[in-house]
């Protein structure tokens, strides 16, 4: 099932973090549909070969082996990253067989083949063709891969707009490449991102309302305030002092500078896998809290990396959605992640949609979970640490 066959070798592929139970593969279709296209095609794959939106590093670990001078994935994702390297290894390719970057970094220079596969994001993908488009020169062929639910005619519109004329293949097994060709007269216009807006009036926390927040593209909801997050707002828990507190999966961290002016001595980690959401909130802190004040940006696998047992709070919003999958394996692994990093008597706080059963979840990892509000769309659930035999040893 973790095969993936392909002109260049059979490759075995998983997702980060490597979990056995797991279902859901590290390619899919428009992976297959991309690497067989190339191969078919005889693309010449000699020069820099930049792989951009790779999910788990299906694509660069197959395209490595291709033998180009270079292969470049570009990702704002953290476990993907995580996942590209561990697949390289299994593979046996050399660390320094895929350059690997962020979507906060400065692109290669000069691409001579670009591939990307289609995000859920619209934005994102605007952002990074933007940033992407000066590398690109007469000679450059340009695939985009997704499957025909992920390609719209707003993302044609994109490539078409950015880079040059564009057309799409026939489907094959619901996936669909896109094919453009450069155009170096074209002139794209300015790249609207990050974009700004200014909270409302009556958002629910104080000292947010009228502030102006900054939000790179790929952000959730990134051009206003989202309901969830409202709802967590107005139901924070307040009065902890010098508590250490974890916005976990931060986005552009709003709830995280909601409780830095309401709490002045409380000690905050921001921390999400996405680079562009982390960039988010450090802009946004920089913007609106002193220097002074004891924070940290955290781009990793949730609060991993952090000491057991180090957390007062952990507030969560977790995402119900992997790519295009509809799963509650990242929010299992969010909740599992916050009771390891709190310490007995610490609360995880969470905002969900009430139909995504989280109180179940909460009981099994926590053994409690307590509603504390609710309305027609979210439920604000509350799960504290119990001592483990170990704490008392």
């Amino acid at each position: 099932m973790n095969r993936l066959s392909t002109s260049w070798g059979a490759f075995t592929l998983t997702r980060f973090p490597e979990d056995p139970r797991e279902q859901l593969r590290a390619w899919d279709a428009a992976d297959e549909y991309l690497l067989g296209h190339l191969a078919e095609s005889g693309t010449d794959l000699s020069g820099t070969v930049a792989v951009l939106g790779d999910r788990w590093g299906a694509l660069a670990t197959a395209l490595q082996a291709a033998g180009p001078a270079e292969v470049v994935q570009i990702t704002d994702s953290y476990l993907g990253g995580r996942a590209t390297r561990a697949n390289l290894a299994r593979a046996g390719a050399a660390p320094e067989a895929v350059r690997l970057l962020t979507t906060q970094d400065p692109p290669p220079e000069r691409i001579d083949v670009l591939l990307v596969r289609v995000p859920k994001s619209l934005a994102l993908l605007e952002d990074q063709l933007h940033r992407i488009a000066p590398a690109v020169h007469e000679g450059t062929v340009i695939v985009g891969a997704g499957m025909v639910k992920e390609i719209h005619t707003s993302t044609l519109k994109l490539f078409e707009r950015i880079l040059g004329p564009t057309r799409t293949s026939l489907a094959v097994k619901k996936a669909r490449l896109i094919h453009t060709t450069p155009d170096p007269a074209l002139t794209p216009g300015r790249n609207p991102w990050p974009y700004s807006y200014d909270l409302p009036a009556d958002t629910p926390a104080p000292g947010l309302p009228g502030l102006t927040v900054t939000n790179h593209a790929g952000v959730f909801c990134a051009d206003r305030l989202d309901i969830g997050t409202r709802f967590l707002l107005a139901n924070l828990p307040g009065g902890f002092g010098r508590a250490r507190v974890a916005d976990l999966g931060c986005g552009n961290g709003v709830v995280g500078l909601a409780i830095a002016l309401a709490e002045p001595e409380a000690e905050l980690v921001l921390a999400d896998e996405s680079y562009q959401a982390v960039a988010s909130a450090r802009e946004n802190f920089r913007a609106h809290v002193s220097d002074d004040r004891k924070v940290e940006f955290l781009v990793g696998d949730g609060l991993s990396d952090l000491p057991a047992g180090s957390f007062d709070l952990v507030l969560n919003n977790p995402p119900f959605h992997s790519h295009q999958a509809t799963t509650d394996r990242t929010a299992r692994r969010m909740f599992t992640d916050a009771r390891r990093a709190l310490r007995p008597g610490g609360e995880l706080w969470i905002i969900g949609n009430r139909h995504l059963g989280y109180h179940v979840t909460l009981r099994r990892i926590f053994g409690n979970s307590e509603l504390v509000a609710s309305d027609a769309k979210f439920v604000v659930l509350r799960a504290v640490r119990q001592p483990d035999k170990e704490d008392n040893r």
